[in-house]
């Protein structure tokens, strides 16, 4: 794809090669020819095998699991391309690892987010790109652009799609996401419940209340990151027991970790959609009810965008 600034390489990482090809699909390009592998003691080697001097090089690379090797993957590839006198390299996260570790919990802990977006400042990068970040104050932990994109678009076209609107209730998972579901709520003119929970250590929850009335209603539970499972699994049951009639959960970032797909697989939530910010697992193709939909479109447009200099926050008015 050629711009009025010249011509746009696309550079992928091992993380997911497949939304890197449709995201290339979209634009018409290509993904710009580049080896990442292993050496026997299993140090990244990366090699870009064309010419990429005075271009606008985009790296698609999600830091997931392994989220070290990946993150490593991404900031070597970094320091080739600013090695071989790429013009501008933006990272392009679709999922953001670390990000939730972006305050201090507690005495004597790190701020990683911050320290991930040093590292990935420091390789090379010009600019960022990335989807749904846990915290939105992440940007500020950049200085460079960073352009924190949003998933709701696609969802809101899945939703219209499949649901009579005017029995869906949007609910929070979580007071802390609120904003994304009112948000959400707001594109389609639904109401809005929110779930009081209790977390009494990580990675368990409690739920607590169900604010607003669901009664009645298909609920549809809308969050940033789906993990071990057990905040959404709760969460439907404490809804289903209020009286709403079918749950459902859209989430953007699948990292289903530990035995997350099998638990959420047995639960009551009638659907789980993710997106493929995360390159889905065998588990997750073949489970019943987790269905994977595609943001290639939104990050391509984005990167067309960015490219051209014309305005990113535009694709989300």
């Amino acid at each position: 794809m050629s711009t009025r600034n010249g011509v746009i390489k696309l550079v992928a990482g091992n993380s997911n090669r497949a939304l890197a090809e449709a995201i290339g699909a979209y634009l018409e390009t290509p993904l710009a020819k580049a080896v990442v592998r292993r050496f026997a003691d299993m140090e990244v080697f990366v090699e870009i095998q064309e010419n990429v001097r005075g271009q606008d090089v985009f790296v698609v690379q999600s830091t997931s699991f392994p989220a070290n090797d990946h993150l490593m993957e991404l900031l070597i590839i970094i320091d080739a391309l600013r090695r071989a006198s790429a013009r501008r390299i933006t990272a392009v996260l679709p999922y953001f690892g670390y990000a939730r570790q972006d305050r201090k919990p507690g005495p004597r802990t790190p701020i990683s987010a911050k320290l991930v977006a040093n590292l990935i400042t420091r390789a090379g990068a010009d600019r960022v790109l990335t989807l749904d970040l846990h915290a939105g104050q992440i940007q500020g932990f950049f200085d460079i652009p960073t352009d924190n994109l949003y998933a709701s678009p696609v969802m809101v076209r899945d939703i219209k799609e499949r649901y009579a609107l005017d029995k869906v209730t949007v609910v929070s998972p979580d007071v802390g996401g609120v904003v994304r579901a009112r948000g959400i709520a707001k594109r389609i003119d639904a109401p809005l419940a929110i779930v009081d929970k209790r977390r009494e250590r990580p990675g368990e929850s409690e739920v607590m209340n169900i604010i607003g009335d669901v009664e009645g209603r298909i609920c549809v539970l809308v969050d940033d990151i789906v993990d071990s499972g057990g905040t959404l699994v709760n969460a439907a049951e404490a809804l289903l027991h209020q009286g709403a009639t079918e749950v459902y959960a859209y989430i953007t970032h699948g990292v289903l970790s530990g035995g997350a797909v099998s638990r959420i697989t047995a639960s009551k939530i009638k659907e789980l959609v993710i997106t493929d910010s995360i390159q889905p697992t065998e588990a997750v193709r073949v489970s019943r009810n987790i269905r994977v939909i595609s943001i290639a479109t939104l990050l391509g447009e984005a990167i067309c965008r960015t490219a051209s200099e014309e305005s990113v926050s535009s694709l989300f008015d």
